[in-house]
C-alpha cells in the first residue's frame, strides 16, 4: 500500500508537471479510442446485416408453365434431401400475386390485382443453411431446366458482396488502427521520458540510497496507466453522449436490419476501451523507463 500511495502521489506530480505532454498524449490516446470503437460498432453492424441478408436470402427456382405436377413435387423432395438445404417451400401463382399486392400495400402503393391479370409463375422457394453453400443446389435445378424449372433467381450475390465489404473495412480498419497505436505509444513513451528526465536526479539519489529498478519504475508505470485510463474515461463518456444518435442514423441508413447498441456490444466497446488505454499507457511508460534505467546503468 505504502509504494502504490507513493506512486500514485508521484503520478500524478508527474501529470502536472509534464501537462503539456500529457494533455497531448491523453486527447491522441482519445482519437486512437474513438477509431478502435467506430470500427467495432461499424463491424458489428454490419455483421448483424450480413447475418439479416443471409436469413433472408433464397433461390427462386421459377417453374415452366403447365410443368407436370408430380416433377414438381419430385424435384422439391430431391432439393429437400439436400443438407445444404433448411426448407423448401412451393408457392403458387395465386400465392406469388397475393405476395406481391401485400408489399405494394405495405409500402403504401395501389392494389393491381383488379387491373391486371396475374404474371407471376408459380415457384419452389429454397432457403439454405449456408447461402455461401449454393453449388448442389443449382445443380440440382439447372438439371431440371427445361420441362419442370424456366428460369432460377438467386439473390446470393449481396450476400457475397456485403462479406466482402466487410472483410476489406475490417482490413483497413486494423491497419489504421495499428498505425494509430504506434501513434499514441510513442507519445505515451516521450511524455513519460520527459517526466523521467525532469527526475533525473531524484532518480539518481534514490539508486544511491538503494531504492530497486522495480521502485523507481512504479510511479512513471501509474502515470503512463492513468493517461490511459483518462483518455478511456473521455472516450467512453463521448461514446455515451453519443449513442443515441449513432443508433438512430443506423437505423435510418440500415432500415430494418436490427443494428444499434445492444447490451453485448456496449460491453464489447467498454472492455475493449478500457484495455486499450490501460494497455497503451501502461506499456508506453514501461518502456520509456525501462530504457531509461538501462541508459544510466
Amino acid at each position: 500500500m505504502h509504494l502504490f500511495a507513493f506512486s500514485l502521489r508521484q503520478a500524478l506530480e508527474g501529470l502536472w508537471r509534464n501537462r503539456v505532454m500529457s494533455l497531448a498524449a491523453t486527447v491522441t490516446m482519445v482519437m486512437m479510442l474513438i477509431l478502435l470503437s467506430s470500427l467495432v460498432i461499424v463491424l458489428s453492424g454490419m455483421q448483424a446485416g450480413v447475418a439479416f441478408v443471409e436469413s433472408k436470402v433464397e433461390i427462386r427456382a421459377e417453374l415452366a408453365e403447365g410443368a407436370p405436377q408430380e416433377r414438381v413435387d419430385a424435384l422439391a423432395t430431391e432439393l429437400r434431401e439436400l443438407p445444404e438445404v433448411a426448407s423448401v417451400a412451393y408457392v403458387t401463382k395465386e400465392e406469388a400475386l397475393d405476395e406481391f399486392n401485400r408489399q405494394r400495400a405495405e409500402a403504401g402503393e395501389q392494389d393491381l390485382s383488379g387491373y391486371i391479370t396475374n404474371p407471376f409463375p408459380a415457384r419452389l422457394s429454397v432457403r439454405l443453411v449456408d447461402p455461401r453453400r449454393y453449388e448442389p443446389v443449382m445443380v440440382v435445378l439447372d438439371g431440371a431446366r427445361g420441362p419442370v424449372v424456366a428460369q432460377v433467381i438467386d439473390s446470393l450475390r449481396s450476400v457475397d458482396r456485403l462479406v466482402s465489404v466487410t472483410a476489406t473495412l475490417r482490413t483497413v480498419g486494423v491497419a489504421v488502427l495499428l498505425l494509430v497505436g504506434l501513434t499514441v505509444l510513442l507519445i505515451v513513451v516521450n511524455s513519460i521520458r520527459m517526466a523521467v528526465m525532469s527526475r533525473a536526479q531524484e532518480i539518481e539519489i534514490m539508486r544511491l540510497v538503494g531504492a530497486s529498478d522495480h521502485f523507481v519504475r512504479w510511479p512513471f508505470i501509474v502515470e503512463g496507466l492513468l493517461v490511459g485510463l483518462l483518455g478511456a474515461l473521455v472516450t467512453l463518456g463521448l461514446l455515451f453522449a453519443a449513442s443515441a444518435p449513432i443508433s438512430e442514423v443506423a437505423r435510418a441508413i440500415a432500415g430494418q436490419v436490427p443494428v444499434g447498441f445492444s447490451q453485448s456490444l456496449t460491453l464489447q466497446v467498454v472492455s475493449l476501451v478500457l484495455l486499450a488505454g490501460l494497455g497503451l499507457g501502461g506499456v508506453g511508460a514501461w518502456i520509456s523507463v525501462r530504457a531509461y534505467l538501462r541508459q544510466i546503468t
